[in-house]
């Protein structure tokens, strides 16, 4: 019944997406309307953060996307679905959720959050988490890699990235779209395996000795771990434990996982939406920016590629807006003042 369900929800979710970007504007809500429920909440990047019903949907996310990319093509890399169990306890929710990643293709026309166009081609990475009941969407977890597009448009609100940018690619596999029925025990073993990594290992650091969460168990030596913009890709183990995880735990040495808004697997590929899904203390300092000690709520994106015992690839949103407002930090309030940027010429 799972699997017959989830196949249904896939279905939905790919229509829907398929349908939205081929609409014109006047036919945008009928749309909408048509797979959300009327009083879907959707869950966004900052300074969007949160929207409530399907005009606000059509109005305040998807037309000024729409309108600040021309041509707005959206590139799928990975999509599946599953029943969520991401509660620390381990107890499932029954829940039903349907997630994808990739980039929205398009030309950068029109200013778009403050972020100056520049008239050129854009690949802007985004992620998605669909909850449905009874056929229809009712929430949405979205994210943009905004840091990445501020810097596509030419600005740096950050210094540079310790791991590699721009660079987040589709499975090297080229088997991240699973519109197919998956095995249900490999999809089991996956969500199992992906729940003992998050709550026994990441939730077990010690506040000291980075092996203390066990993390060679889980990832291979050669994971491929693809960041956000502002931390960058490590391509190896070694340079996910130097280049990103120990910075990111001297800042935030107390940080742990929450219950998460979903924890699934289909096949092979695992998933989860976090907001506030970790919950820190901001204790050293981080990008450059000194220790606040203020407390922090990370949103985040994940998803997961297993091979047999350990993750071979992992693909990492971070909403770093919301993050560092937190830190007292205005990462918009940064590009303003850049030389190019509209608000800086009219000063």
């Amino acid at each position: 019944m799972v699997i017959e369900l989830n196949q249904e929800n896939k279905q939905i979710v790919w229509d829907f997406w398929q349908h939205l970007e081929a609409a014109s504007v006047d036919q945008l809500l009928r749309i909408a309307n048509e797979s959300l429920v009327s009083n879907i909440t959707w869950h966004g990047p900052d300074p969007i953060n949160e929207l409530h019903g399907v005009k606000s949907f059509v109005s305040e996310f998807w037309l000024p996307l729409q309108k600040s990319f021309r041509d707005l093509r959206r590139q799928t890399h990975i999509f599946f679905g599953g029943q969520s169990n991401g509660r620390i306890d381990g107890k499932n929710d029954g829940n039903m959720w349907v997630t994808g990643t990739g980039c929205l293709n398009g030309i950068f026309v029109e200013d778009y959050l403050s972020i100056p166009a520049n008239n050129n081609e854009v690949s802007i990475r985004w992620g998605e988490f669909c909850r449905l009941e009874d056929g229809r969407i009712t929430e949405i977890f979205f994210l943009l890699d905004l840091v990445d597009l501020i810097q596509q448009a030419g600005f740096n609100v950050l210094p540079p990235s310790r791991g590699a940018a721009g660079v987040y690619p589709p499975p090297s596999a080229n088997d991240g779209i699973l519109l197919q029925a998956q095995s249900e025990k490999e999809s089991q073993y996956s969500l199992d395996h992906i729940r003992r990594f998050i709550f026994d290992g990441l939730n077990r650091f010690d506040q000291s000795d980075l092996k203390s969460m066990g993390m060679a168990d889980f990832f291979h030596p050669e994971v491929q771990w693809y960041g956000p913009g502002g931390i960058g890709a490590c391509l190896s183990f070694r340079q996910f434990e130097t280049l990103h995880q120990k910075p990111w735990l001297h800042a935030f040495p107390d940080r742990s996982v929450q219950n998460l808004d979903a924890l699934f697997a289909e096949g092979s590929y695992s998933a989860a939406p976090g907001w506030a899904g970790v919950k820190a203390t901001h204790a050293g300092e981080y990008l450059d920016h000194a220790a606040t000690r203020n407390p922090v709520e990370i949103n985040g994106l994940d998803w997961w590629k297993r091979d047999g015992e350990v993750v071979i690839e992992n693909w990492v949103f971070v909403d770093m807006i919301h993050l560092f407002r937190q830190l007292g930090v205005d990462l918009f309030e940064r590009l303003a003042q850049q030389p190019g940027s509209f608000q800086a010429e009219i000063r």
